[in-house]
């Protein structure tokens, strides 16, 4: 029996926020988690990329916020910067009428400035791991009276090498408080994180429902590495493009292909994303990506995980991943809340191999635009012709 956001007994304002956003029904992982984290269990919590991870943290978060007060009640640690803001925004978005306050705190912003910000009250705080401890060693802030604490995007923080930050910062926090922790994949790791900080956690899979949306059409298209420039060019030239990522493995295959797509099409509005960039210009270009000034981004993994473009048409991989989660987490990026979207990878003869075990995760044969390769290995389904997607 499907829920309703109603059948929930959230407080009134935080229905009317998620009802002015939109917000019709709940998904599959916010149906599951946001009883459990009403309740007050600790929660493990696995789901795909795109499937309302946020919000189904958040909205139970900001219904057991007590506004009167004011001191840090949920603490959030997210991988990245980007991420942090965006949670702050969700946070702030679903919580305005209640009154909640959601600040978020990362490196390449002034450090002075965020601690006067959270003297003056702050309900909700998101936080990158390396900030978080250098004012936790400061003593310049408060944890003591944090009741939920959220590892969001757990399994890419710890790909990124935090295990003993989170560590620290779990240890820190010794009072009686809720832990939830929500990732796209399941690594030994987390187990460990589980057993040892986590007080009989309840498991959330939905990871065996589907390896990718049903709403995400995936097509690959054949050809040599020295015409792959061209080949994607073409593409974002010939198709409907809305809005698009088109993912590199480096900055410096990203700052090359921006060039190109900037000198080979008519497209209006191309820039790159990358982890080299400085916090001030990678925050304008993400704002200026949302608001739509940019039409094509190209980027590494950097906006992979986590980070939420609702107008997304498409996803191009230049160059496939060696592993298929990758590949998964950058195909999310589009088909977001049910939306139709379209992933199209350039295969070099090279890739062919990279290609089997991406198949696998998706369980489904290769749609090829044009010519497949001569020796493919999964009987593809051959289209004569580019279709007008």
């Amino acid at each position: 029996m499907s829920q309703t956001f109603e059948s929930f007994g959230l407080d009134p304002s935080i229905l009317e926020a998620i009802q002015n956003m939109g917000f019709t029904s709940p998904s599959s992982i916010q149906q599951q988690a946001i009883p459990l984290i009403l309740q007050g269990c600790d929660l493990v919590a696995l789901s795909q990329t795109g499937s309302g991870k946020t919000a189904a943290c958040a909205i139970p978060v900001c219904h057991r916020v007590q506004i009167q007060r004011p001191a840090i009640q949920a603490l959030v640690v997210v991988p990245t910067r980007e991420l942090a803001l965006q949670y702050a925004q969700e946070v702030q978005k679903i919580g305005r009428k209640k009154g909640i306050k959601a600040f978020a705190i990362c490196g390449g912003e002034s450090a002075s400035l965020q601690l006067s910000k959270l003297r003056h009250g702050v309900h909700v705080l998101v936080a990158t791991p390396g900030r978080l401890i250098d004012f936790i060693y400061s003593r310049s802030i408060d944890l003591s009276q944090v009741e939920i604490l959220v590892l969001d995007e757990a399994d890419q923080m710890l790909g990124m090498g935090f295990y003993e930050d989170l560590e620290f910062i779990m240890g820190c926090l010794i009072h009686p408080h809720q832990t939830l922790l929500f990732s796209a994949t399941m690594p030994e790791t987390i187990g460990r994180l589980a057993t040892k900080h986590m007080r009989q956690p309840q498991e959330l899979n939905l990871l065996k429902e589907s390896r990718s949306p049903g709403n995400i059409s995936h097509q690959f298209l054949y050809c040599p590495q020295h015409l792959r420039d061209q080949e994607l060019a073409q593409l974002l030239q010939t198709l409907e493009v809305k809005q698009a990522i088109v993912f590199c493995h480096s900055r410096f295959q990203v700052e090359k292909v921006c060039q190109s797509l900037k000198k080979e099409t008519s497209v209006q509005g191309v820039d790159f994303l990358h982890a080299g960039l400085q916090q001030n210009v990678r925050s304008m270009i993400t704002k200026k990506f949302r608001s739509g000034k940019i039409q094509v981004l190209v980027a590494t993994d950097v906006v992979a995980r986590g980070l939420d473009f609702s107008s997304l048409s498409h996803v191009f991989i230049y160059q496939l991943p060696r592993d298929p989660e990758s590949y998964l987490h950058r195909s999310g990026r589009t088909g977001r809340y049910d939306k139709s979207g379209v992933v199209i990878s350039l295969v070099t003869e090279r890739e062919l191999p990279l290609l089997k075990p991406i198949l696998h995760h998706l369980q489904q044969e290769p749609t090829w635009l044009g010519t497949p390769p001569p020796l493919a290995h999964n009987k593809p389904k051959a289209k004569p012709k580019r279709p007008h997607i």
